[in-house]
């Protein structure tokens, strides 16, 4: 059974840990060791997690079954990009990943269910993402959970600048497509 509980600081190695191995293993393919390494390194370092974990306009959840994790997300309250016509009560959905051998078990959907919860519990009543244009399963799972694109924006890999969808979702508005 998947339980999803909230991280805390003692948490902070392990979601370093776990979310540059998730992100190595979705996307290292697609984009050069040097570009891949930087990304990594800019944004998985213990003490940028340990950061984000306390600040209290982020939430990070752990997804665990039998005291594993097998999966995170993050929401952070920042506002979106200019594609985003009202962006006072929305929040980011920042990342969301799952271990490579969970893939399937519904796990990204609870996550995802989290993820929503924590945003209305930091005053939202939308959140946002970027999504990257060649990640058509991504593309696809978003799409069903009810978010629709409203625009695009840069995220920089290392040296590397790709083409996020931003896609929005309201938070009242919780159908399953």
């Amino acid at each position: 059974m998947v339980e999803i509980r909230a991280a805390t600081s003692a948490d902070a190695q392990l979601v370093s840990e776990f979310g540059a191995r998730t992100f190595r293993n979705a996307f290292a393919e697609q984009n050069t060791t040097d570009d891949t390494e930087a990304y990594l390194h800019d944004s998985f370092s213990a003490a940028k997690q340990l950061a984000e974990i306390q600040n209290v306009d982020w939430r990070t959840l752990i997804a665990e079954i039998d005291g594993t994790a097998v999966g995170y997300v993050q929401v952070c309250n920042e506002k979106g990009p200019e594609c985003i016509a009202s962006r006072d009560r929305c929040v980011e959905l920042r990342r969301i990943y799952v271990d490579k051998d969970w893939h399937g078990q519904r796990i990204g959907e609870k996550l995802l269910e989290a993820a929503k919860d924590a945003a209305r519990s930091l005053g939202a009543t939308t959140m946002w993402l970027g999504v990257w244009q060649k990640n058509e399963a991504a593309q696809r799972f978003y799409r069903r959970h009810g978010f629709r694109r409203v625009g695009a924006k840069i995220f920089q890999v290392g040296a590397d600048p790709q083409r996020d969808d931003v896609l929005l979702c309201e938070l009242d508005a919780d159908i399953l497509l």
